[in-house]
């Protein structure tokens, strides 16, 4: 079942990337026009004219190139320039600048209370909720427990990666907030960018490696001990934080911000269209970083779940007394995982797919900008994943099950002998 659907989603993929001829990009649709401006001195500074000389047309007083201009349109270095020089004073006088638009249901979207309120709010709550969570996580995983089970190295990473995360969500926020405008220029938006999707990609192979982790561990117990080394998962974390960083490598090579008329600059929402990586790699990244780990995971606690069923003894009777707790712990692990998968990372990448094949069936811009809006808002809601986590945690391991039933056990005690204290120094002073 797992690999029928893996190769059903490959051959989707394929089909993505071989009939992308770079036409259509992944993000919401962009439109070049030319609008004729006048040079008025109160609007910006004259540009260089020197500069402008340097690249004159055949005619005297006439050229074309490319600038950085500051004024009534922002400041981007992607408005391509033509212009007529003043005779008198060899000032431009007149300009022929493209500039970069997207629909007025793009430009309503990105400026709109979804995006400029709905957005910011969830990453603000996953923020305050997400980052103390994995925090104190991820200092009990490193400090508190001593003999590091593999189950418990892939966990602390996955609290790394969740508290990495969350530490760039105030980034996003500002950049929401603000009407989707990025003030940090293009080379923060791409290391955001790329560290965004490399946390996300990395959480759901360390997902897939605690499923693996687990079914060998109950299937396998004895032949899996030599495997299930504290050395061998820490390579494996070090090979899944490789593989997450690769796949959102290619980000640091594209270019990320776009300034747009109605918006401002934009960080990754609206991409350049003549540049067909974008459909192939996140094609890609949604099968590899996706799909594969979604059929392993799903294979892996399915024969959790059999392995721990009832056994029917001689008599006739279930041996369930003893299975029954770690059926339950294994029910309720597999249940958040599945929780975890259909309701943050399967919407993100079903509706990316989706948008790919869109773009790349020619559809209308304005059904591509749709989805791609829901694209935006699936990554949203896909964030609370990293507060789902410490659920997993808690089912996952019995390491981390003691550490906090001790942190319990220890605030109680403290509470009651507190409370004793209390009653004996009021029994003596009556």
């Amino acid at each position: 079942m797992g690999i029928n659907i893996i190769l059903l989603f490959i051959l989707i993929e394929h089909a993505i990337t071989d009939s992308s001829n770079g036409s259509n990009p992944r993000g919401f649709a962009l439109s070049r026009q030319t609008e004729a401006v006048t040079y008025e001195p109160i609007d910006y500074p004259p540009p260089d004219v020197e500069s402008m000389q340097d690249h004159q047309g055949p005619n005297p007083g006439e050229g074309k190139g490319s600038m950085v201009l500051q004024g009534k349109w922002g400041r981007t270095s992607l408005h391509s320039l033509e212009w007529v020089f003043n005779s008198s004073n060899q000032t431009p006088a007149r300009y022929n600048i493209t500039v970069l638009r997207v629909s007025e249901h793009t430009a309503l979207f990105l400026r709109g209370p979804l995006a400029s309120y709905f957005i910011p709010t969830i990453y603000t709550l996953v923020f305050l909720s997400s980052v103390p969570l994995n925090a104190v996580a991820v200092m009990a995983f490193t400090c508190r427990i001593r003999r590091k089970k593999p189950a418990v190295v892939y966990m602390s990473q996955l609290a790394l990666a969740d508290l990495l995360f969350g530490l760039l969500l105030p980034l996003k926020v500002h950049y929401y907030a603000h009407g989707s405008d990025w003030p940090f220029g293009e080379a923060a938006c791409r290391a955001v960018t790329a560290a965004f999707y490399s946390y996300m990609n990395c959480s759901v192979l360390l997902m897939m490696c605690m499923a693996v982790d687990r079914v060998l561990a109950l299937a396998l117990p004895v032949t899996s001990m030599h495997w299930r080394s504290h050395r061998n998962a820490a390579l494996v974390c070090v090979v899944a934080w490789l593989l997450a960083l690769a796949g959102a490598t290619p980000l640091l090579t594209m270019q990320q911000t776009m300034q747009i008329t109605q918006v401002g600059v934009t960080c990754h929402d609206v991409l350049e269209p003549q540049d067909p990586r974008y459909l192939q790699l996140f094609s890609s990244l949604a099968c590899v970083f996706f799909l594969l780990p979604l059929a392993v995971t799903a294979t892996c606690y399915s024969i959790v779940i059999r392995v721990l069923r009832p056994i029917k003894s001689l008599h006739g009777t279930s041996k369930w007394s003893s299975l029954s707790r770690k059926r339950k712990k294994a029910v309720a692990m597999a249940f958040a995982v599945a929780v975890e998968f259909v309701v943050c990372f399967a919407p993100t990448n079903v509706i990316l797919l989706l948008h790919c094949a869109q773009q790349t069936a020619g559809e209308s811009n304005l059904d591509g900008d749709r989805t791609y809006a829901a694209y935006i808002l699936a990554v949203c809601l896909g964030s609370v994943s990293t507060c789902l986590d410490p659920l997993l945690y808690y089912y996952g391991s019995s390491q981390c099950r003691r550490q906090i039933s001790s942190a319990m056990w220890w605030r109680r005690g403290k509470q009651a002998t507190t409370t004793y204290h209390t009653h004996s120094g009021s029994t003596q002073s009556s």
